[in-house]
């Protein structure tokens, strides 16, 4: 499949499961996991569908097979299956996976049935301690858990819990698509309104045969790189807030919230919300908008660029992110990283470059890196690409607020889609592979939607950046992922 593509259901090939198994596992050597997860069949038991990402194809690979009541866990071969394979356990009681090495649910661990206390992961030990932080947290951060098990001040092992921000939203919009439908997906995760409005938007085309203007379509990516940069720069002012280096945590705060403007300027919204729907974009991006715009971000990524260079070059800021909270290519690879924090391990994966959509001029389709990123997976490495990827958006931004003619608007009204079809469409959000999948069914209706934030890929990242690290490196380490709580419970 291309992205932004739709196939119908009877299209898509049934393997009986042990070859399903086999074949996977073998195409996932080249390829990487998009979306896993099981739909209940009305006579009895269960379809899984798989979706691949596969850059030497340009697009996707799709499969199903059918299982009755269990099926041998992909975990055990792939730890990348291990959170889909969990959140399939937790959807569905009723279907066992046999084999999976943590088989407890994936948003809240539950009770223990013999002990009757939470089912954490435990060390055993005189010297060992344990350190429980949050759900709640300082200030507005989301709510999660996090168990530190540690030896004096090393972690050993650090278990996350999620689900503190569940909301049931995929089940919110089977049966749909209606009024609500786009509001509750650029709410799934806020800070990637546009990302996912764009997912959503594609999906909803592809359904319904309807083309978007090329004009449109650079409107919307226009808006993406604005959603980028405010965030990448909103981290980059918290890194430096977490080492207590106040200059750029200071010019950070103040220069993220011109990036808002901007994007406000554009649909009254801050966060991008209302700007993009299905058909094209709701606010013409014309040339009078561009031009105020244009001159805005020339002054402030100066200041920006300043900002910056007092952290990257402050030896102090420097000491702290360098060689710490490092996740190795080989690590990254196995737990199937995506986005900035598999790039900084060294991956090279980037949707805009590995899964082009027709029509569609991106950054990276734009400007072509010619000396790729080789990071170690530190904080760092982190930081540094958010610079770099910083550096690429701008360019993209001025170029095409320079070049760009008046766009036509679209209504966004609710459009009839065909039944019975499988639709997928991967944007690169500013985290990384923002993945949206649509099931309609005999109706056209949305029988199932399944989200898949970068997040659910990277927080096994997380806990493995600070295996055998000192607690304190924590609230660097968290930084420098930033990786979304609601985005993941959903």
């Amino acid at each position: 499949m291309e992205n932004g593509s739709s196939v119908s259901l009877q299209d898509i090939p049934g393997i009986p499961f042990a070859s399903f198994r086999e074949k996977v596992l073998l195409l996932m050597q080249e390829n990487r996991l998009e979306a896993f997860f099981a739909l209940p069949e009305k006579e009895k038991g269960f379809s899984l569908f798989i979706l691949l990402g596969s850059p030497a194809k340009k697009g996707f690979l799709v499969a199903k097979s059918t299982v009755m009541d269990s099926f041998e866990s992909f975990t055990s071969s792939h730890a990348a299956f291990n959170r889909f394979e969990r959140e399939i356990m937790e959807k569905y009681p009723a279907l066992s996976i046999q084999g999976h090495p943590n088989a407890k649910p994936l948003r809240f661990p539950g009770k223990n049935e013999e002990t009757g206390v939470m089912d954490y992961f435990r060390m055993k030990g005189d010297a060992v301690h344990e350190v429980a932080v949050g759900p709640v947290h300082a200030g507005v951060i989301e709510p999660g858990h996090f168990r530190f098990q540690c030896m004096g001040e090393d972690v050993y092992s650090l278990e996350i819990s999620l689900g503190y921000q569940h909301r049931d939203l995929e089940n919110m919009l089977v049966n749909g698509p209606d009024a609500k439908s786009i509001h509750l997906i650029e709410t799934a995760s806020g800070d990637s309104s546009i990302a996912a409005a764009i997912n959503y938007s594609r999906i909803m085309e592809t359904l319904s045969g309807v083309k978007v203007e090329e004009d449109a379509e650079t409107a919307r990516q226009v808006a993406l790189e604005l959603e980028r940069c405010a965030n990448h720069i909103g981290d980059l002012g918290a890194l430096a807030g977490d080492v207590a280096f106040l200059p750029t945590a200071s010019f950070c705060g103040r220069i993220r919230g011109e990036y808002l403007n901007m994007t406000a300027e554009l649909c009254g919204n801050r966060f991008g919300r209302n700007f993009v729907v299905p058909g094209g974009i709701r606010y013409s991006l014309d040339r009078e908008m561009a031009q105020k715009i244009l001159p805005w971000l020339k002054k402030v990524s100066k200041e920006l660029w300043k900002a910056l260079a007092l952290m990257f070059n402050a030896p102090t800021c420097l000491d702290r992110f360098e060689h710490t909270g490092t996740v190795p290519l080989e690590t990254a690879k196995e737990l199937g990283l995506t986005g900035m924090a598999a790039r900084a391990s060294g991956l090279q994966c980037d949707a805009r470059k590995d899964f082009p959509v027709k029509g569609v001029i991106s950054a990276e389709s734009v400007f072509e890196d010619q000396n790729p990123f080789e990071g170690n997976g530190d904080v760092y490495s982190r930081a540094i690409l958010r610079f770099r990827e910083l550096r690429k958006s701008h360019e993209f931004l001025f170029r095409q607020l320079t070049e760009i003619q008046n766009t036509r608007t679209a209504t966004g009204e609710q459009l009839s889609l065909q039944k019975e079809k499988l639709a997928v469409s991967v944007t690169e959000a500013w985290r990384g592979e923002l993945c949206h999948v649509a099931v309609t069914d005999t109706e056209g209706r949305f029988r199932l939607y399944k989200i898949v934030d970068p997040s659910f890929h990277n927080w096994e990242g997380l806990a493995m950046a600070l295996r055998n690290e000192q607690i304190s490196h924590f609230p660097i380490c968290n930084k420098s992922f930033n990786l979304s709580y609601c985005g993941h419970d959903l």
